[in-house]
């Protein structure tokens, strides 16, 4: 097995952008731990088995993220299976499409449990660990062009996601002094399972993006690989669009 760059934890890696940011990470040099919901365990056991082709070791940790004991679990898993945690990939996240005269407290509350205080957790609990450490690291949130631009349809969504870039910011200003990062990926339309619209909408967002398309997980893996890497090492507190520069930005 090839030397490690360190060990990286993705959540919510089943599938879309968290499972296209696992198997890249594992082709820049690190060993990959996974999570997602018990729910899903059928295709985060495919995860793990393409990363294991890549011969990279693989954890996987079955958790919500919304829940401070499952992270604090997680983390603790990671780091006793696989020795360490240098990059933190915050990426679980759930969309519910509403408008704020539709938007229920019900919805509202579920997306910014899984959305916001899921990622506070992670930010809050890995950023222990990598201080513990002593070595710093990258800590990766999943912020969105929703999270930069309102948009009526996403409203309590977008919410959530200007909410992960304003934690974004804070912890990169505290956790600079010990050499960790902390930046988020902005994806704009992209094609996973939460992107569900009509045609009308799709194609008015892509009349708004000068490259003419929507994204692809991998386009948004491309830029974590970036910022897991030492090419990185002096951004911090950034959100970082990956949205074929829409216009909308």
């Amino acid at each position: 097995m090839a030397s490690s760059k360190g060990v990286a934890l993705i959540t919510g890696a089943a599938r879309g952008i968290g499972r296209a940011i696992a198997l890249r990470l594992a082709d820049d040099g690190f060993d990959v731990a996974i999570n997602d919901l018990s729910d899903s365990a059928e295709e985060l056991k495919e995860v793990a088995d393409e990363l294991e082709t890549k011969g990279r070791r693989v954890h996987t940790f079955f958790g919500d993220v919304s829940q401070e004991q499952d992270v604090i679990d997680m983390i603790k898993s990671v780091v006793d299976a696989l020795g360490s945690l240098n990059v933190m990939v915050a990426n679980a996240g759930i969309c519910i499409m509403e408008k704020v005269l539709d938007t229920t407290v019900e919805a509202f509350d579920r997306i910014h449990a899984v959305n916001v205080r899921g990622t506070m957790l992670c930010y809050k609990h890995a950023g222990r660990q990598m201080v513990a450490q002593g070595r710093g690291g990258r800590i990766i949130g999943a912020s969105s062009l929703a999270g930069k631009r309102g948009y009526n349809i996403v409203f309590a969504y977008a919410a959530s996601k200007f909410a992960i870039r304003g934690l974004t910011h804070s912890a990169a200003d505290e956790l600079g002094q010990y050499g960790i990062t902390v930046n988020a990926y902005c994806p704009g339309a992209t094609e996973t399972r939460l992107f569900q619209i009509d045609d009308a909408i799709r194609q008015h967002l892509i009349s708004a993006t000068p490259l003419g398309r929507t994204g692809v997980p991998t386009d948004v893996a491309k830029l974590v690989s970036f910022l897991a890497s030492e090419d990185s090492a002096f951004i911090t507190g950034q959100s970082i669009s990956v949205d074929g520069g829409n216009l909308f930005d």
